[in-house]
């Protein structure tokens, strides 16, 4: 048993032999807008509508509770980011406190979220680019829409969704040229989404009216189900919502490549979600205020569809072409903490070890091309609607799993140097944990299934490959 429990010692967390050693090239700026650029995109843009038809009004509450627990979770993943300055995120971190088996559950789980996210957002970005272009050619009358095969995936009458395969390659090349590069661009286009959402607070909420919050929480606090099967309730739009909050935990994934990781991760974790939490809870006040729930909850584009109701046709443009502008920004994010996740798993062993190479300009090439292949396959034909909730149930996983570290090594390792430490860590560990196994327990049924079905056959891959060719297992570990 305890072979299965091996644990890789701290000390050996960021040693790391050559060859295999990621460059540091960030600072806490480039940190602070990787975390924004992940968090605010699609689940601002779309998700308030969807937690809005789950919650009515109440959705405001959805968003605190979701925030609560993420902020717990990001103030457990500062201590351990800083403790432990090395690429990986909570995978490397469980390896280190919890043992092989476990980090490779979480691990695997971290390969399920950040792919769905990533192909998922590709998919919108292409649904957002095909429209403009539509609009360009009813504009002007220029012929520039693609043919419907190359519009979308075989799920909808196309072949192929090419601009989804396309912008993913172009986000794999900004990657392999160069890690510093691509996050200043980041870093550009955060400004623009940032300035999309501020206009629409500037004209959503002057028209603020308090009788459509009323009334306030429709279908109650817990999840429940209605008569036609909906989980409805404050948690059910939480469990969903909790889709749009996580990203802090990409930059994690950074450590490695952060010049100054003792400070730096910390401000960008916990700097990125405090203020992201406060643009949602602003943007879903300015939404449920100005217009009824009912209006926009089954809209696709809520946030477009308020501005139209309310007159500013102009705006809602404004906001559908950022939204082009800027949803590569999450892409990136959450592209690179794959990479990472991946090239880190690797580098222990347990994928194979040819991924793990790096370039002279110290970025993972193999590893970059290798995931931008599979999330292009993802993204060019698969039916990502109907699965795309399991990324919340294996971010969830790994929360659940970094609370557990920071307790585990308070017993463990009282004494170790801890650049940044988790107040109240005996209130906001267990408060994770408890919020993370509450938002499991609120997913769909479905969901929860396919998600233990993932991870079963994750351990059938450690017991046949990875196992016996880990470099941890060989060192004696």
């Amino acid at each position: 048993m305890q072979s299965w429990l091996r644990r890789k010692p701290l000390d050996m967390v960021t040693v790391h032999e050559e060859g295999r050693r990621l460059v540091p090239t960030l600072s806490w700026p480039h940190l602070v807008a990787l975390g924004i650029g992940a968090i605010v995109g699609t689940g601002i843009y779309t998700l308030i509508g969807v937690g809005a038809d789950k919650a009515g009004p109440a959705v405001l509450l959805s968003f605190v509770a979701a925030g609560l627990v993420c902020a717990c979770a990001a103030l457990a993943y500062a201590e351990m980011a800083t403790m432990m300055p090395a690429a990986g995120s909570a995978y490397t971190y469980s390896y280190a406190a919890l043992g092989e088996t476990i980090a490779w559950v979480v691990g695997w789980s971290l390969i399920l979220e950040y792919s769905l996210v990533v192909s998922t957002v590709a998919v919108g970005w292409s649904g957002y680019f095909v429209g403009f272009l539509q609009w360009v050619q009813q504009q002007t009358g220029w012929a520039v829409t693609l043919p419907a095969a190359l519009a979308a995936g075989p799920h909808a009458g196309g072949v192929i969704n090419l601009p989804a395969v396309l912008i993913t390659f172009l986000v794999a090349g900004a990657l392999i040229a160069g890690t510093r590069e691509s996050a200043t661009i980041n870093a550009v286009l955060v400004v623009f989404k940032l300035i999309a959402l501020g206009i629409f607070v500037a004209v959503a909420l002057p028209a603020f009216n308090a009788e459509n919050l009323h009334p306030f929480m429709p279908y109650g606090f817990s999840k429940s189900v209605d008569a036609q099967g909906v989980e409805r309730g404050v948690m059910a739009a939480a469990a969903i919502i909790f889709f749009a909050f996580y990203g802090f935990d990409a930059i994690s994934t950074a450590a490695e490549e952060t010049k100054n990781p003792g400070r730096d991760l910390s401000i960008g974790i916990v700097g990125s979600m405090i203020g992201c939490t406060l643009i949602y809870v602003l943007v879903a006040l300015a939404a449920v205020g100005a217009l009824s729930y009912s209006v926009f909850s089954k809209s696709a584009e809520p946030l477009a569809l308020i501005m139209r109701e309310l007159g500013h046709g102009t705006a809602a443009l404004m906001i559908g072409i950022v939204a082009i502008i800027a949803l590569p920004t999450v892409l990136l994010a959450f592209f690179y903490g794959q990479s990472r996740i991946f090239f880190v798993m690797s580098r222990d062993g347990l994928l194979p070890r040819g991924l793990s190479k790096v370039s002279k300009r110290g970025t993972p090439v193999t590893i970059t091309l290798f995931t931008a292949v599979l999330v292009a396959a993802l993204a060019g034909v698969a039916r990502l609607d109907e699965i795309a909730a399991l990324a919340n149930a294996g971010t969830l996983a790994a929360f659940t799993a970094v609370a557990v570290c920071l307790l585990v090594l308070r017993k463990r390792e009282p004494g170790r140097e801890r650049k940044f430490r988790t107040p109240m860590a005996w209130f906001v560990g267990p408060f994770a944990i408890v919020g993370c196994l509450y938002l499991f327990w609120s997913l769909p049924t479905r969901t929860q299934l396919w998600f233990a079905a993932w991870n079963v056959f994750g351990l059938l891959v450690y017991v046949a490959y990875s196992r016996s060719r880990a470099v941890l297992g060989k060192q004696g570990g």
